[in-house]
């Protein structure tokens, strides 16, 4: 099961489609950033084993959620966190909520353990 279906992705939208989406109040407030495995290959980031994976952008229209493609077809894709809030921005997102369903991130530490930390730094 990939990314799209699990979260429910319905459809495509242009990013050439947002201006007038959002003009005609059919655009939602948030948009969702999420990881998919890699597509593109483009520039120094073409190294499929380096980079497996990159972040890629769904936004509600008329309350179905649909994922960011660009005008030749394909679905867009960032390499980074940074290069996508930067994106939202210019076509008006303000806040987005950002998921990581595919890749392992570490594990937080059990709650005795942050709590004897806590004690440990008060000492």
């Amino acid at each position: 099961m990939n990314a799209d279906s699990i979260l429910g992705i319905s459809g495509s939208v242009t990013q050439a489609e947002l201006a007038s989406l959002r003009y005609c109040g059919r655009l939602g407030e948030y948009a969702v950033v999420y990881r998919v495995p890699r597509e593109q290959q483009s520039g120094g980031y073409g190294n499929q084993e380096k980079h497996p994976y990159a972040w890629a952008v769904a936004v509600y229209v008329d309350s179905q959620l649909l994922r960011i493609f660009a005008a030749r077809g394909y679905g867009r894709e960032w390499r980074s966190l940074e290069r996508v809030s930067e994106w939202l921005r210019q076509q008006g997102f303000w806040y987005w909520w950002t998921r990581n369903d595919i890749e392992h991130v570490g594990a937080a530490l059990p709650e005795q353990e942050t709590m004897q930390s806590l004690f440990t730094l008060n000492d």
